[in-house]
């Protein structure tokens, strides 16, 4: 039994703090150890993320997102200009989960992991504006 929240977790979480992390050093000059601080991690994560050896099985795919990717924005100038704080950088983390769930990027992703039923209705549905 594996919930989609597993799937988020290992995977999808570590490509995000990726994305942000590569943003904090390229856009905004960052250093490994600084970008750390902020995405409550440890340097050789950083180093790890920009090496392409975690979180780069979804990375490509979260970029493909027009959604991620303005998150990813969102979320690395507010941390730059210091108006994000640790919490509301958290939120935004979360808001990234809301995304993807009201999608069918998680949903796509989990039947792919586990043999899920056709009438599976976990993930809420997608939001039609």
């Amino acid at each position: 039994m594996r919930p989609p929240c597993e799937l988020v977790v290992r995977s999808v979480l570590p490509a995000f703090r990726s994305l942000v992390a590569k943003r904090l050093i390229e856009k905004y000059r960052f250093s490994q150890v600084a970008a750390a601080e902020k995405l409550g991690t440890t340097q050789a994560s950083i180093s790890h993320y920009l090496y392409s050896k975690r979180g780069d099985k979804r990375v490509k795919q979260l970029e493909a997102s027009p959604s991620v990717r303005a998150l990813v924005d969102k979320i690395a100038r507010g941390i730059a200009t210091k108006r994000l704080s640790a919490f509301d950088a958290m939120l935004q983390f979360c808001e990234l989960c809301k995304v993807l769930r009201t999608g069918d990027l998680i949903c796509d992703w989990h039947k792919g992991f586990l043999a899920v039923p056709e009438a599976c209705d976990v993930c809420p549905p997608t939001l039609s504006v």
